[in-house]
């Protein structure tokens, strides 16, 4: 059975937390670009709504500023102190979301706080790890 380690040094956790990123930074140059299109193909509305659209945007400024700072980072310090932004606010995206409860269908609700508790925990076992070496 293999050992957690891989060949270049690198655990599957942190290579878990790396496709993370690239995929949010994806997620993220898309809502840019594209708002109106990433709101539908999430099913969270249509139509215009220029007010939505902003909040799409900034939403993926905060995915690409996030995730890039993570991957750019040049040293595991950095990578943990990205690490740890990223916990606090894939936190509360799954507060916010649950909030939405009753409001959205509930099968949007759980799938929006299904990746943000995925992530939230992705990223809180590597916080962890990184604090106990």
């Amino acid at each position: 059975m293999a050992d957690v380690k891989e060949t270049d040094g690198r655990d599957r956790l942190d290579e878990m937390m790396t496709n993370l990123a690239r995929g949010r930074i994806a997620l993220g140059v898309a809502a840019l670009a594209v708002p109106g299109l990433t709101v539908k193909a999430l099913r969270l509305g249509g139509g215009a709504d220029p007010g939505r659209d902003y909040l799409v945007r900034a939403f993926g400024a905060r995915e690409v500023a996030l995730c890039a700072g993570y991957l750019l980072s040049r040293d595991e310090s950095g990578r943990r102190l990205w690490t740890r932004l990223g916990v606090a606010v894939d936190a509360l995206d799954v507060m916010s979301g649950l909030k939405t409860r009753g409001r959205l269908p509930l099968w949007v609700t759980a799938g929006l706080v299904g990746v943000a508790g995925s992530a939230t925990t992705l990223g809180a076992a590597k916080a962890a790890r990184d604090l106990v070496g």
